[in-house]
């Protein structure tokens, strides 16, 4: 499979290894275009770079992993009619305040879902640190596999990312549509914490919407 990714910061680049150590052709793009990431070239190896609209093109799915306020620069016409992967999260310090967020009213997928009505969007990748994609892979066959949530309206978009991370190493648990993907957004029970599938699936279930839990509780 083609794999486009908008932007080429540690997440795209770890999971940029991961497709690629799968079998699949990678992309890596971003805002300041080709010329910034010669280096990746060497770092790894295997991996094409691209303009954001190259990597758009090139990718049967795209992954975007962009500072979350940076999401309405993406280009909707040039995301239809493809699945894209959303490991995008919300904080506040950086994002500067969204109010419908901080609300607890809609969930940053489905705010990129709006903005990109011609995806098909996914919610997968944003749940885990960059250094994890690599220490926690393992063969299906692992009895200690660390499992992942995903969220997605779409069920055939939900399907392919579900088996996208069993080919890089990682079991999945279905957390229902975009409007469920607060349950492992930041300071969730489910955010970056490495989870078996039923202990996951525990943690996502006891997610309180309007509940945050105290920064140092959860890794990010």
């Amino acid at each position: 499979m083609r794999i486009g990714i908008i932007g080429a910061g540690i997440i795209g680049q770890a999971v940029a290894q991961r497709f690629i150590a799968a079998g699949h052709e990678v992309m890596l793009s971003n805002s300041r275009g080709p010329q910034t990431l010669n280096d990746l070239l060497v770092q790894i190896p295997g991996v094409q770079v691209g303009t954001i609209e190259d990597a758009a093109a090139f990718g049967d799915v795209v992954l975007v992993a962009i500072p979350f306020n940076r999401y309405p620069t993406l280009p909707a016409e040039w995301l239809a009619g493809k699945t894209v992967l959303d490991a995008n999260n919300y904080y506040p310090d950086r994002d500067g305040p969204v109010p419908a967020l901080d609300r607890f009213e809609t969930t940053t997928s489905r705010l990129i879902a709006e903005h990109l009505p011609g995806a098909r969007v996914v919610k997968v990748f944003n749940a885990i640190l960059a250094d994890d994609l690599d220490r926690d892979a393992r063969p299906n066959t692992a009895h200690d596999r660390r499992a992942l949530p995903v969220a997605a309206d779409d069920a055939g978009a939900k399907t392919l990312a579900i088996q996208l991370l069993d080919e890089v190493g990682f079991d999945a648990v279905d957390a229902g549509n975009l409007d469920e993907s607060w349950r492992f957004e930041r300071a969730k029970p489910a955010y970056c914490i490495p989870l078996n599938k039923e202990a996951l699936k525990a943690a996502l279930a006891t997610a309180e919407r309007h509940v945050e839990l105290a920064h140092g509780s959860w890794r990010h």
